[in-house]
């Protein structure tokens, strides 16, 4: 049987997540409780429903914000491995529903590295592989260290096809 991938994320993507987290949940919640917070500022005396209906969503707001800071992001942490072998890509990631995922290089049509405003700050980037099925990515390296996966992946995809042609 072969080993568990054994290579990490960097620790500060977990700030990353935390912070898009954060975001997200913000910005369903203003969606969310703005009808009642419109009802309440337009005529409070006949939005008898509104401030139960934000209040309802404001505290599952806290709820969820301290769940997806201090529970989910240090668990998808832990659970994040990936390994680059000569042959293929392997990630395994995952808190309820886990990923096993193994691409060979023979497949893959494209790598690249991205990085959003909040990776750029934490000084971290994304490497992606590519193939028809769809793309898989490698997220919070390093910049340097992802620029080197992804220049390493497309050398073994390389050496992959050359194999294949001889």
């Amino acid at each position: 049987m072969r080993a568990e991938p054994r290579e990490k994320l960097n620790p500060r993507i977990k700030a990353v997540w935390r912070i898009s987290d954060a975001l997200m949940l913000t910005a369903v919640w203003l969606i969310l409780a703005s009808p009642g917070a419109i009802a309440l500022l337009v005529d409070a005396s006949e939005a008898y429903w509104a401030e139960p209906y934000v209040l309802a969503f404001t505290v599952l707001y806290a709820v969820l914000l301290v769940v997806f800071l201090f529970a989910v992001t240090p668990l998808r942490y832990i659970r994040w491995h990936y390994e680059l072998r000569p042959d293929f890509l392997e990630l395994k990631y995952g808190i309820i529903w886990r990923k096993h995922i193994v691409v060979p290089f023979i497949r893959v049509q494209n790598t690249d590295t991205k990085q959003g405003p909040i990776l750029r700050a934490f000084g971290l980037a994304s490497v992606t592989v590519s193939t028809a099925a769809g793309s898989m990515e490698i997220p919070g390296l390093l910049t340097e260290e992802a620029d080197s996966v992804r220049d390493r992946a497309a050398e073994f995809a390389r050496l992959a096809r050359e194999d294949v042609w001889l």
